[in-house]
Order: C-alpha cells, then structure tokens, then sequence
C-alpha cells in the first residue's frame, strides 16, 4: 500500500507538468530583455516562419521603447507577443499582449509593422475612454506611419485622398488626415489628442481648443489641400 501511495506521489507532478505543457501547446517561449524592455514571445504554431518570428522581435525593440518615451512613459515594460493559429483575424491587443495571426504572415511576410500599430494600442493604454475609436485606430495607424521600419516593404502606405473618404473612416484615412493636421496646424496633435483619450479627458471640443476648427471644417479645407 505504502509502495502504491509513493507511486501516485510520483507521477502526479509529471502528469500534472504534462497537462499543463498541452494546455499552454506553445511549441516555443522566450523571454528577451533589452534595456528596460521585456518581450515574452509565445509560438503555437509548427509553420510559422522563426525568420519572420524574429523581426517581429527585432520591431518591437526598434519602435516601443522611442514611442514609449514620446507618448507614454508609463506604458508596460513586460509585453507578450502571441503566435496563435486559432486566431482568425490580422492581430490583436488586450492590455499588454499582443495576438497574431500566422497564417497573415504566411501570406504577407513583409507586413511586420503590423507590430507598430499593435504595441501603440499598448501605449495608448486608454481603457474607458469616452473618445471614439476612430480617433483610437487613426493615432495608431498614425505611428505606424510615423515610427514604422518596414512599411513599403509590407505594401502599406497612407492611402491617396478622395472624396468618398470622411476623417472617422478611421484606420490610414483618418492617420493621414492625422499627418496633414500635424503639418498645418499642430505639431503637437498627435501628443495632445493621445493624452486626452488616455486621460479621459476627449470631447468634441478639443479639436477646436486644438486646431481652431471642428473635424468637419478641418476635413473641408483638407480636402482642399491634402498634402502631407
């Protein structure tokens, strides 16, 4: 009986681990820490390119910690990046992880600033805010203008004006709309506007304190002149 007890004693903490390892099913964890900045990189899937995985690394360490210390010196310094072949859309952010696609990069190698707009999000660390999220994916995209290493290589640019397009399109026609405000109005918009959604602090009146115009007037006279 004694020898019995000191069987199952044994083998729980193994069958235990071996649960565990098929719940977590990552095929590859690192931890990589540069100064300051700690990146956890989680891989399920057997597929997924390592070279691609490795400039998604090299990305992250290229553009969060200069967006971190122009927008938000209190964002995370701990940010998990998840490869997960369950996930069907581009990527995704909660909190101070990220969720990635695979197969995206199966079949778009190049598009690794996918990165710099994802870790914004975790800059912005806007939680409830009552601003719109337009506003919210316009400022991301527009860093990824702004900070991105690789942007022609992924096919990705701010897109040509036309006049189906309205400033809450959001996404790279509102971040172009974005980039011609800080041209002509405010060098400081993007600094401003992303405090303002963090704080809790965005009302429609902002942009008038900002710019000197509502955003329906502002797009007008862009449309007018929309070079950036």
């Amino acid at each position: 009986m004694i020898k019995l007890i000191l069987f199952f004693l044994l083998i729980i903490p193994f069958s235990v681990y071996a649960q565990s390892t098929t719940e977590n099913g990552y095929l590859e964890k690192d931890s990589i820490t540069q100064k300051g900045f700690t990146l956890i990189y989680i891989n399920k899937s057997e597929s997924f390119d390592p070279a691609v995985g490795q400039k998604l690394k090299d990305t992250f360490f290229k553009v969060y910690p200069p967006m971190v210390k122009k927008y938000n010196k209190k964002s995370a310094r701990k940010v998990t990046f998840l490869i997960d072949p369950a996930y069907d859309g581009v990527a995704a952010t909660s909190s101070d992880r990220v969720i990635y696609n695979p197969d995206w990069f199966r079949r778009n190698p190049n598009d690794i600033d996918v990165v710099t707009h994802e870790v914004m999000h975790i800059v912005q660390a806007y939680g409830r805010t009552p601003g719109p999220w337009w506003v919210t994916e316009g400022i991301a995209d527009y860093v990824r203008y702004e900070f991105g290493v690789a942007n022609a290589e992924g096919n990705w640019s701010l897109p040509d004006v036309n006049e189906k397009q309205n400033y809450d399109n959001s996404y790279r026609v509102t971040a172009r709309f974005f980039a011609w405000i800080v041209k002509n109005k405010d060098k400081k918009f993007i600094e401003k506007m992303d405090k303002a959604m963090r704080d809790h602090q965005y009302t429609d009146e902002i942009w008038v304190k900002l710019t000197g115009k509502n955003p329906a007037d502002l797009w007008k006279e862009y449309l007018t002149n929309p070079e950036i």
